[in-house]
């Protein structure tokens, strides 16, 4: 019987309604008492470093889950996150990066409703996730949800209410999870070795979504406080021109400062192209301006982080960030 060690972190799935609205309270212990039947499955032990709604989890928070991993890896066979919906794809990805070469299973879930309510999905998706980690095949970061199995890299939340709340952006689920069973759609071989983990995040890393008229002085005043800019641009991706190109001004500005700079797509799938028009292939004159590609906008945002924690040095933080990732971009 495979042992795993579930960390839990706070969430819906954990929550009560605390008299001004709903508040993680419930404990590890409690929300594996309404799976009982995962006794049958694998030995479960639990630890709860926070219980916190993932409205307040960050870069600290995600290094802390690093730790507790590490120190833990030997002892387990796997490890399963319960999270709130809100920023777990930012922890699915973050993870992805933290710990690589991973040759067993770490698996995130939660539920849109509490654990406490008799119409929850915390249930099944609990069961879920402790299934598909003490499966054989198992290993990598994966989020695990409403019945889906996603990449670490590729995981979105794009609803906010119904129980099918993730989805997998520009790639496919890796399997799904049918009466507790996991059934591959893509199945690849266990990394051998030891695992890499990372201890540190630059987290000066601001996101800049564009909208129409928006003035090129915000440039400026981010080049003062982050390492690491990336621009949620229209469509394709680019930058507009209006202004007396005010915005390729202030990009070469920060180019010279020595800050990164991404460019992304608003638009949720199928990623961003830079050279199809003009407004994109002029970004190439300022200077080494980086892109996500089909990135989703977690992973670009907690990849930076990872890399500038690592290297200032343009050329490499270029070389890293179109490194692939747990298949986080092509």
């Amino acid at each position: 019987m495979k042992k795993i060690l579930m960390i839990a972190t706070g969430g819906t799935i954990a929550s009560k309604n605390s008299g001004a609205g709903l508040a993680p309270a419930i404990s590890s212990e409690e929300l594996l008492s309404c799976v009982p039947e995962l006794k049958e499955k694998c030995a479960i032990e639990t630890v709860q470093p926070f219980n916190l709604d993932s409205t307040n989890l960050y870069a600290p928070h995600w290094l802390e889950l690093v730790r507790i991993i590490e120190e833990n890896y030997e002892k387990y066979d796997g490890f399963v996150i319960t999270h709130g919906t809100d920023t777990m794809a930012y922890t699915a990805a973050a993870l992805s990066y933290l710990i690589q070469n991973l040759g067993k299973p770490v698996v995130l879930t939660g539920s849109q409703k509490s654990a406490y309510l008799r119409d929850t999905d915390a249930r099944k998706n609990l069961y879920d996730a402790f299934c598909y980690c003490a499966d054989g095949g198992a290993a990598g970061v994966h989020v695990v949800f409403d019945g889906k199995v996603i990449l670490g890299t590729r995981a979105k939340k794009t609803r906010t209410q119904s129980f099918n709340a993730f989805s997998s952006v520009d790639f496919p689920e890796v399997a799904i999870v049918r009466d507790g069973e996991p059934l591959y759609y893509i199945k690849d071989e266990k990394p051998t070795g030891a695992p890499k983990f990372y201890r540190a995040l630059d987290d000066k890393v601001f996101v800049l979504k564009m909208i129409p008229g928006m003035r090129a002085e915000i440039l400026d005043y981010l080049g003062e406080y982050y390492d690491g800019i990336v621009i949620e641009s229209f469509g394709a991706g680019g930058l507009p021109n209006y202004e007396n190109d005010a915005f390729y001004s202030g990009m070469k500005k920060l180019l010279e400062k020595g800050k990164t700079v991404v460019l992304t797509t608003q638009v949720e799938r199928e990623g961003s192209t830079l050279d199809k028009y003009e407004v994109g292939r002029r970004l190439h004159e300022c200077g080494n301006v980086l892109e996500a590609r089909c990135m989703t906008l977690e992973a670009t945002v907690v990849k930076l982080m990872w890399i500038l924690a690592q290297t200032k040095s343009v050329g490499e933080v270029e070389k890293l960030f179109y490194q692939p990732i747990n298949r986080d971009i092509f």
